[in-house]
């Protein structure tokens, strides 16, 4: 019979196989690949960050096959869009280096619970973008509170990152930019902030080498598999799977605390 920790090691394989399928459809991947590594016997912190570590190379090929309709905003260049997104994501994963594990276990809960309500928003509520230079007299933010606003999505970005595409998309419709350039910078930068916390974490010793190796090893498999089944599945269907995963995890982890 085989052992049970070599069925998590499955369990988790197949989880980032889904995971890495689900970021190149709709997103959230991470609501997978986290509770799948915590049931490896981690902590919710070194699931976060040997998450975030393998999904990155997913992450980094979206960003490079879009990179060509990544555009800045009204307010700030893609440059400085990088640049902010770089210190953001360099502030973000030292907070949570520096944050004890058994805080970040209480607070993982809320953190599920926002992404997941942002994951939903973007998903279902949030208004279609429209570009700034329709002249309709959108009021937009100016360069000191844009830059403020994307520094802030960084940092959380570099911390957790859950629903982090959506509130990205939103910061720049809000900037004025285009459904497709948003959607293509998003990609961008939430490679470019990780980069910087993926650097920080195989530096910090925290990554669980043999888990990561397996959930990366899955969502690339899956990163190529929902390539190819973009043209195939219901994405609003798909979407609503995702609430549904994470409305579950966020009630689970609560209870745990009861």
């Amino acid at each position: 019979m085989i052992p049970p920790s070599a069925y998590h090691f499955v369990l988790l394989f197949a989880a980032a196989v889904w995971a890495g399928a689900q970021n190149q459809l709709a997103g959230g991947g991470s609501f997978i690949t986290l509770p799948a590594l915590m049931l490896t016997g981690m902590d919710a912190r070194a699931a976060n960050i040997t998450s975030t570590v393998a999904l990155f190379p997913g992450q980094v090929t979206g960003g490079w096959l879009g990179r060509a309709h990544a555009a800045g905003t009204s307010a700030l260049s893609l440059r400085t869009l990088i640049v902010i997104s770089l210190i953001g994501g360099v502030i973000g994963a030292i907070a949570l280096l520096l944050t004890p594990s058994s805080l970040f276990a209480q607070m993982v809960p809320w953190l599920v619970l926002f992404a997941t309500a942002a994951f939903a928003w973007g998903s279902f509520f949030r208004k279609p973008v429209v570009p700034h230079a329709t002249g309709q007299g959108e009021t937009v933010p100016g360069r000191t509170a844009a830059g403020v606003i994307h520094l802030g999505i960084a940092i959380y970005g570099g911390y957790f990152g859950g629903g982090i595409g959506f509130l990205m998309m939103a910061a720049l419709a809000l900037g004025g930019a285009s459904a497709r350039a948003a959607a293509a910078t998003k990609n961008l930068l939430a490679g470019v902030m990780n980069l910087t916390a993926v650097l920080i974490f195989l530096a910090s010793g925290e990554v669980r080498w043999l888990a990561m190796t397996v959930a990366m090893a899955g969502a690339l498999a899956g990163s190529w598999l929902g390539a190819h089944m973009l043209a195939r599945v219901n994405e609003r269907a798909l979407r609503f799977v995702v609430v549904g995963i994470g409305i579950a995890l966020t009630i689970a982890l609560f209870s745990q605390r009861l």
